[in-house]
């Protein structure tokens, strides 16, 4: 597009202790994502997937806004007209795969939202372990109004947050919501005054907790949302028997016996 939010356009990744930073900066256009950038995520939780040392992760944008999803009008500015099937041959290892990897990296992630969340930076957001925005956060799911169908997870993601009614509201009608009623839905872990300061909190709290035993949680979470109740305790019979074998294991129970708080060390 040419202006000035273009050209310093990047995911700025920044290892803060056990705690990957992930920003999304690009505010000059309210941190809408090139193809770039969404590869840089991607590039990013990848690597965070199999870092042991890594304890949480925190997903912000620069500025005034979250994300305003993929920027569809400079990512199709160019001559030529994409053959037929280019979306759904290029979406799975693109926008889509950025959505999968916060939903199933065995790592807390924390996002915090200021301004607009839209198109995928909303996806974004819900796919978010714990999101905590600002009362005047906005969350949008633009797509039809846009003349598309939703995409980025929306579909799945909206109405096991909020229910069906709800998530129709959203994609069908474009129905734009605030914080506070993101949080009233459902949709986000809380509303706070100080996004910032509370996803601190939260980000210190979730550093200190047993890692492993958090990620096996999270995956089961996700697994069993298509189980039926044996097949849920199956899952978390082989979890636990993970989790028994790690060292915050045996320091969690050192901790309940001597009536002390445990130091988890994440492994």
């Amino acid at each position: 597009m040419g202006d000035e939010g273009d050209t310093a356009a990047a995911v700025r990744v920044h290892r803060d202790g056990a705690v990957l930073r992930l920003t999304v900066d690009r505010p000059g256009r309210r941190n809408s994502l090139t193809p770039d950038m969404v590869q840089s995520l991607i590039t990013a939780l990848t690597a965070a997937a199999s870092d042991d040392s890594l304890r949480a992760i925190h997903l912000r944008g620069a500025g005034e806004h979250f994300c305003t999803g993929v920027d569809w009008v400079s990512g199709n500015a160019g001559e030529g007209k994409p053959r037929t099937g280019s979306v759904q041959r290029r979406v799975p290892h693109t926008a889509h795969r950025v959505i999968e990897l916060l939903h199933t990296v065995q790592l807390p992630v924390v996002a915090t939202v200021h301004g607009w969340a839209a198109g995928m930076g909303c996806n974004l957001a819900l796919a978010a372990d714990f999101t905590v925005a600002a009362p005047g956060a906005t969350f949008w799911e633009p797509f039809l109004d846009r003349g598309f169908s939703p995409d980025s997870g929306a579909t799945w993601l909206l109405p096991r947050l909020t229910g069906l009614a709800r998530a129709r509201r959203m994609l069908l009608l474009g129905e734009k919501i605030d914080g506070a009623t993101a949080a009233d839905w459902g949709l986000i872990h809380e509303v706070a005054a100080d996004p910032d300061t509370a996803a601190e909190a939260l980000l210190a709290r979730l550093a200190a907790a047993p890692t492993v035993a958090f990620g096996l949680a999270k995956q089961a979470l996700a697994q069993n949302l298509h189980a039926t109740l044996p097949q849920a305790m199956t899952n978390e019979l082989f979890a636990l028997e993970l989790a028994c074998r790690t060292r915050d294991f045996k320091e969690g129970l050192a901790a309940f016996r001597d009536r002390r708080a445990p130091e988890f060390e994440g492994r």
